[in-house]
């Protein structure tokens, strides 16, 4: 896997790109320019629906939704997951008023300035190498679903289990090259401008499989909103 070593995420105050993707919870395709002029976006990037703390985060946002939507703020979820699997979760996992677009190249997550993570057997350069060791290190906590603290990988088998997600041969290939995308969330103002943001990529991996609070991110919203 080749590793891009200049990507830093945008931060408040960089233009986002416009990016176009294949629409998975409607027809056609959906660009960030169709928010440009009209109303504040918050944009979650995520990496693919194998990924069991990425459908919490996305189970998340939209959840966000209405809060969203009362304050004039769209909300675009973006899943490194083909067409056609993402639409067939989504068939049988219904989010109301979920707006998710599918980008298997990952196109949006280069655009945005997030590193596809690359595990290794003894070298870390976060946030673009880390070893198995350190990654085995880290500790994921959810409260209600995990037993306790564990291990991404660990936590990740336990989850899907949980789920009763069974990864099928469209999940293995993004795997096989974006297993270790790293993820984040882009409010954007009404003209493209990022305003606030959350990623995994501060600080080592502190941030690792977290997501703001709704009051974090709804505080944002408010002042976007203004």
């Amino acid at each position: 896997m080749s590793t891009r070593i200049d990507l830093v995420p945008l931060q408040p105050g960089d233009r986002a790109p416009n990016v176009v993707l294949d629409a998975i919870t409607q027809e056609g395709k959906i660009a960030l320019d169709d928010f440009r002029g009209q109303k504040p976006v918050l944009v979650g990037l995520f990496r693919g629906l194998h990924c069991a703390f990425c459908r919490r985060h996305i189970a998340a946002q939209a959840r966000l939704d209405p809060e969203l939507r009362e304050k004039g703020v769209g909300s675009l979820t973006v899943v490194n997951t083909p067409i056609e699997r993402a639409r067939l979760y989504f068939r049988y996992h219904p989010m109301p008023n979920l707006l998710a677009a599918s980008d298997p190249e990952r196109a949006s997550h280069r655009a945005f300035g997030l590193p596809n993570l690359e595990f290794t057997e003894n070298e870390t350069n976060w946030p673009y190498k880390v070893s198995m060791a350190v990654a085995k290190d880290m500790r994921v906590d959810i409260p209600g679903e995990l037993p306790g603290p564990m291990d991404p990988f660990a936590a990740s088998e336990f989850l899907d289990k949980r789920d009763h997600y069974d990864v099928t041969e469209a999940d293995q290939q993004m795997m096989a090259t974006g297993h270790g995308q790293l993820i984040g969330q882009f409010l954007l103002d009404r003209q493209g401008v990022v305003r606030w943001s959350f990623t995994e990529v501060p600080e080592g991996g502190r941030y690792m499989f977290g997501a703001p609070s709704p009051q974090e991110l709804m505080s944002a919203v408010s002042q976007v909103a203004q």
